[in-house]
């Protein structure tokens, strides 16, 4: 097995082109839970034994500990030697860092191990970082990590215009196959930013073929809710459901792999002809958020083989069969969902409201699921002007 190394592994190895961004600087660092080198260390200690002077901290969803549950407003802590900054908070307004937080580093160290899907909100975290850094003209150094889906497979057209949202700030395919390096690349092409305010720390060893389980690092959970490389695998679909009044899966220990609800019929989920996974009919009963303390009935989705299993389309297939069971009323998501009240949940996801307007009238996903491949085809074909990395 190649062997694969970080950008953070880069700098725990001494590697002197990596090491030249960091050492002797006053850095500020975008970090969450899962950004260690392959020995389980932390990007601080990283840093810190590497030269640099760690002078705050930038927390995304979950903070900087990757403690909170979902869309839960995280508060900053100034009063200690070294600040933690929350970039997730209450308001829209607090997923941008303030520019004063900013001006005294010498450089922003980003960190973080995203999964592939564009709902995930922490290279929107680091996108609005960078261009807040931009403007105040204090560097940033992304240290890359891999794409645990590989970079090979797009599915999912980029959102129509009027659903961009901070689960897709930018339009990009629900499964995207970038790198956050070379996401954040294609941030900086739409937005004309000076890239010289980029400096990137590639990983070495890494090819777009490589899914998790190819590269030999350890997995460490991301956010409360992405446990294992397993819950990656479905969640461009799995998170689909968040847009629905069915669970999520959410406060059991198999979240976006199990989904149901109270007296969900599954026979119909069954009948399905699904390509690369099995369903297994399921009970289980969320120990919090949707249906807390009740008994689902649901299914547990097994990927069988990952090269042939298309989450989005699969998820977008088993809701359109689930749902006709709930009244029109009863479907959808209702409440505030990141940050954002005109607009159902389920369009921000899908971006847009063709799928579920389609579920509405009983119709066919098939015009549906057409448009998502051309759009994805599209994007497949935009995206490689950010590659740092061949097949």
């Amino acid at each position: 097995m190649t062997e694969v190394r970080t950008g953070l592994d880069r700098i725990s190895d001494g590697d002197p082109e990596a090491l030249r961004l960091v050492a002797g600087r006053s850095v500020g660092l975008l970090a969450h839970a899962a950004s260690v080198d392959r020995k389980l260390r932390s990007a601080a200690r990283v840093l810190h034994e590497a030269g640099a002077r760690v002078s705050a901290l930038f927390g995304p969803e979950h903070g900087f500990a990757g403690a909170a549950q979902d869309m839960i407003g995280v508060g900053s802590r100034e009063e200690t030697d070294v600040p933690v900054y929350s970039l997730y908070g209450d308001d829209a307004e607090d997923l941008s860092p303030d520019p004063d937080w900013l001006r005294s580093l010498d450089a922003i160290v980003i960190d973080l191990q995203d999964v592939g899907s564009r709902y995930y909100t922490y290279v929107w975290t680091a996108a609005l970082m960078v261009k807040v850094a931009a403007t105040v003209g204090v560097e940033v150094v992304l240290l890359d990590r891999p794409n645990p889906l590989g970079g090979t497979r797009v599915e999912g057209a980029p959102q129509r215009q009027g659903y961009l949202s901070f689960v897709g700030l930018y339009p990009v395919s629900v499964r995207h196959g970038l790198t956050i390096a070379e996401l954040l690349l294609w941030v900086c092409e739409l937005e004309r930013f000076d890239q010289s305010v980029l400096q990137l720390v590639p990983m070495d060893g890494w090819t777009r073929a490589m899914e998790w389980n190819d590269t030999g690092l350890p997995w460490r959970m991301p956010s409360p809710n992405m446990p294992t490389f397993d819950t990656a695998m479905v969640y461009p679909g799995g998170c689909v459901v968040e847009g629905t009044t069915l669970s999520e899966g959410r406060g059991t220990t198999r979240p976006f792999e199990l989904w149901g609800a109270p007296g969900l019929d599954v026979g119909p989920l069954l009948e399905l002809d699904l390509h690369g996974a099995t369903l297994r009919p399921v009970e289980f009963v969320p120990t919090f958020q949707k249906h807390a303390g009740r008994t689902c009935a649901g299914v547990q989705v097994h990927v069988t083989d990952p090269w042939v299993f298309r989450p989005y389309e699969t998820y977008l297939r088993m809701l359109a069969a689930a749902l006709p069971q709930l009244p029109d009323a009863s479907r959808w998501r209702t409440d505030v969902y990141e940050f954002v009240s005109d607009r159902p949940a389920i369009d921000l996801l899908t971006g847009g409201p063709e799928f579920r307007t389609a579920v509405d009238r009983g119709a066919s996903l098939d015009e549906v699921l057409a448009e998502e491949a051309r759009g994805a085809a599209k994007f497949d074909d935009e995206r490689r002007s950010a590659w740092l990395y061949e097949k």
